[in-house]
C-alpha cells in the first residue's frame, strides 16, 4: 500500500512542473490582458471600447475547451505550423481568463471614489498621471481578492491541457496511473486533489500577502472590514 502511494506521488510530481508552468504562464498573460482590455473598456474611444468588448464577450461566451482545441488543432491548419502543446495551453488560459479579468479591472477602477478624480483635476495631473499615481494604486488593492479567485480557477482549468497530451498532473494521473492501476482510482484521484489543493493554497497565500502589502502602502488596515477610503496623496481620510 505504502509502496503504491510513494509510486503514485512520484509519478504525479513529474507532472507538477508542467502544471506550474502552464499556471504561471497563464497568470502572467491573463494579467497583462486583464489590464489592457479592462482599461480599454474605459477608453473614451468607441472603437477601442468596441474591440475590447468583442474580445471579452467572445472568450467569456465560448467554451474554454473548444478554444483549446481550436488553437491546437485548427490554427495550425490555417497558419501552417503546429504549436507546442504547453504553449498552446498557456495562450488559451491567458486569453480566456484575461477576458474575465478585464471586467475585474474595469469594476475596480470605476469603484474608486469620484472625489479622487476631482482631486487629481484640482492638482492638474494629466490623465496618465491620474491613473498611474492615484487611481490604479487604489484599484489594484480592490482587484486582488477577485484576482485570487480567478487565478485559482485558472489553475484548475489547466487540467484541460491533458486533452492535448500535456503531461501535467491530470494527464499523468488519468492516462498513466488510472489506466495501469484502475482498482486504486480512489487513492489516485485523492492524491490529485491534494496536489491541486496545495497549489491553490499557495496562490491564496501569495495574493493575500500582496493584498496586505498594498493595503499598508495605502494606509489601510490589514482587514478588509477596517479599510477606509483614501485621499489623493494616499493618506486616510
Amino acid at each position: 500500500m505504502f509502496d503504491n502511494v510513494s509510486f503514485f506521488v512520484t509519478t504525479l510530481l513529474q507532472g507538477l512542473l508542467p502544471t506550474v508552468i502552464a499556471t504561471v504562464g497563464g497568470i502572467v498573460l491573463a494579467t497583462l490582458l486583464s489590464f489592457g482590455a479592462g482599461l480599454a473598456l474605459l477608453s473614451s474611444s468607441r472603437l477601442v471600447r468596441g474591440l475590447s468588448r468583442t474580445y471579452v464577450e467572445f472568450f467569456r461566451g465560448t467554451s474554454e475547451l473548444v478554444q483549446l482545441f481550436w488553437i491546437f488543432f485548427v490554427l495550425p491548419v490555417l497558419v501552417g505550423f503546429q504549436l507546442v502543446p504547453l504553449f498552446a495551453g498557456i495562450v488559451v488560459l491567458g486569453l480566456n481568463h484575461g477576458a474575465y479579468g478585464a471586467e475585474i479591472v474595469r469594476g475596480a477602477v470605476q469603484s474608486v471614489p469620484r472625489a479622487q478624480y476631482e482631486g487629481c483635476v484640482a492638482l492638474n495631473l494629466t490623465p496618465a498621471q491620474r491613473m498611474r499615481r492615484v487611481i490604479l494604486p487604489q484599484a489594484v488593492v480592490e482587484m486582488l481578492p477577485p484576482f485570487n479567485n480567478l487565478f485559482i480557477q485558472l489553475l484548475k482549468n489547466s487540467a484541460l491541457l491533458s486533452f492535448i497530451s500535456v503531461a501535467d498532473i491530470s494527464y499523468l494521473g488519468t492516462e498513466r496511473l488510472n489506466v495501469a492501476f484502475g482498482d486504486q482510482s480512489l487513492l489516485i484521484y485523492s492524491l490529485m486533489l491534494v496536489f491541486y489543493l496545495v497549489l491553490s493554497l499557495l496562490i491564496t497565500l501569495l495574493m493575500r500577502t500582496l493584498e496586505r502589502i498594498g493595503s499598508a502602502r495605502l494606509g489601510r488596515g490589514p482587514s478588509p472590514m477596517s479599510q477606509v477610503p483614501t485621499t489623493v496623496d494616499g493618506g486616510a481620510r
